[in-house]
């Protein structure tokens, strides 16, 4: 019988190996990957780098840095994220939610009643729309996608914290599937220049759907569908906000200008980059 394997060892050959695979982050993949495989806590294998893992599990880990060294995300080969404190599972149908995409969650729970009404478009894994109505338990919601694959993933992430009673989920581009008006509309939509996806990271060329990066040419098209439709579905005086790519801020406060909008706040993430807009609605 082969000897145990043993915490200390598997970690450092796994994270070298990442290492040279030009992995961000080597050492944190390699761990989270071992806490995956294994059951076992950071803490556990902080005090104890002897414990030995079991042969299932050696294997397991093993077939999980062979993917990691392939650049297939952490949180897609554990098929789950981690978001604003909640736990979120992501499917190759979804988005893998960023924590800048908290900045737009911050924002609008800052901007939002209590009781509030809140539309968010394309909703990907739900992360945000699910999350800000479990920090406002008095709010209702909705939210579109144009994909029926992602929506049953957010469905499945609602159901996991308890909102989905009050979440309304309907497939269809943008607004189209939407009646009735809203307090707040947000939304983290695709906003990547077609011609730079090519030479995105391969984490996420590779395993983002194209659909959920694709912006069109400019990478601009999905805010002028937002700033066209909003105001048909806002209440007076509501608020929008939208994340938005690198340099794209004076281009989409222009377009929601056109469209009758008032600058409310530009709001940067954990980067100091300024990651999200918000915008008020004409006052009835």
């Amino acid at each position: 019988m082969m000897p145990l394997e043993r915490v200390k060892p598997l970690l450092g050959q796994a994270a070298a190996r990442l290492r040279g695979a030009g992995c961000d982050t080597p050492d944190l993949d390699a761990r989270l990957l071992l806490q995956w495989a294994t059951g076992l806590s950071r803490e556990e294998l902080i005090l104890d780098p002897d414990h030995s893992v079991t042969d299932e599990q050696a294997r397991r880990f093993a077939a999980a840095v062979a993917r990691r060294e392939a650049r297939e995300p952490v949180s897609r080969i554990m098929g789950e994220r981690e978001f604003h404190g909640r736990v979120f599972s992501v499917t190759p149908d979804t988005l893998d939610p960023r924590p800048d995409t908290e900045t737009l969650v911050e924002t609008a729970l800052a901007l939002m009643p209590k009781a509030g009404r809140l539309l968010e478009l394309g909703a990907g894994t739900g992360a945000v729309a699910v999350t800000i109505l479990a920090e406002r338990p008095q709010a209702l919601g909705v939210a579109t996608d144009v994909s029926a694959a992602a929506l049953a993933v957010a469905a499945e992430n609602a159901s996991r914290h308890g909102v989905l009673d009050r979440l309304s989920l309907l497939e269809g581009d943008w607004f189209k599937p939407v009646t009735g008006v809203f307090e707040i509309i947000v939304s983290n939509p695709p906003y990547i220049p077609a011609p730079d996806i090519a030479g995105l990271s391969p984490d996420v060329r590779c395993f983002d759907p194209r659909l959920a990066l694709d912006g069109g040419k400019d990478g601009l098209d999905a805010y002028r569908a937002i700033a066209l439709g909003a105001a048909a579905h806002l209440v007076s005086g509501g608020h929008v906000v939208v994340e938005i790519g690198a340099g794209q801020g004076p281009q989409v406060v222009a377009m929601f200008a056109v469209a009758g909008f008032r600058p409310a706040g530009q709001f940067r993430d954990l980067g100091g980059h300024v990651r999200c807009l918000a915008f008020r609605g004409n006052e009835n």
